[in-house]
């Protein structure tokens, strides 16, 4: 019966919290909505507590924007945000990157060159949803094999809210960043190179920053 244990409270806000990140940052709440808590307690079947929670994270987090006693809705995507976001994700991703090199073992530039093969492939057929998924998983490897706990949380932070802007554009037709920077990206890695894994983690981080650069809404 041990599967049957009330849930800590900490796994059901973080529920919320994942559920509500997810649907804001593939679109299927759209910006401008406005979210409430009973509404969303009664879809994941959660009290309303939790979700309050994960309200509040997601405003931190730039995801909503609340004005007491009045809204809570999802906040437009905005160029600059995504910009800033973007710095500050890819200094993390070039920071572990740099700790990473020295300690990746086979199965981790395996699991990397299994990532960037669905990436591609991904690509290829227009399947954002994996793509992402598999461009998530490829440098996460990075950021594990780092170590760095506090990288990891930043990473974890910002990242969606450059993944709404990611995928509003290649819904408009955009394309998906290259895997020819993943490759070049795990040769560096392979070869213990960290000055070119760094430079390369600097470049594929770039491209986000004029992805936002490219867009309109400010």
């Amino acid at each position: 019966m041990e599967a049957l244990r009330p849930l800590p409270r900490t796994l059901l806000r973080d529920r919320a919290y994942t559920a509500i990140r997810d649907a804001i940052v593939t679109g299927e709440i759209e910006p401008g909505a406005v979210v409430r808590d009973a509404e969303f307690a009664e879809r994941l079947g959660l009290s309303r507590a939790p979700v309050r929670e994960a309200f509040a994270r997601l405003v931190d987090e730039g995801l909503l924007e609340s004005k007491p006693q009045s809204y809570t809705r999802v906040t437009p995507v905005v160029a600059a945000d995504v910009r800033d976001a973007a710095a500050v994700v890819g200094a993390m991703h070039e920071l572990a990157t740099r700790a990473a090199v020295p300690r990746l073992q086979d199965a981790d530039l395996a699991g990397m060159r299994t990532a960037n093969d669905r990436f591609a492939a991904a690509v290829r057929a227009g399947d954002v949803d994996e793509a992402l998924r598999a461009d998530d998983e490829l440098h996460d490897v990075l950021v594990r094999a780092s170590g760095n706990r506090a990288a990891a949380a930043t990473v974890a932070r910002y990242t969606p809210l450059i993944r709404r802007l990611e995928r509003r554009r290649f819904g408009e037709g955009g394309s998906c960043r290259s895997a020819g920077l993943h490759e070049r990206l795990i040769e560096a890695c392979a070869a213990g190179d960290t000055e070119a894994a760094v430079r390369v983690t600097a470049d594929i981080w770039n491209t986000l920053a004029e992805l936002a650069d490219d867009d309109t809404t400010d």
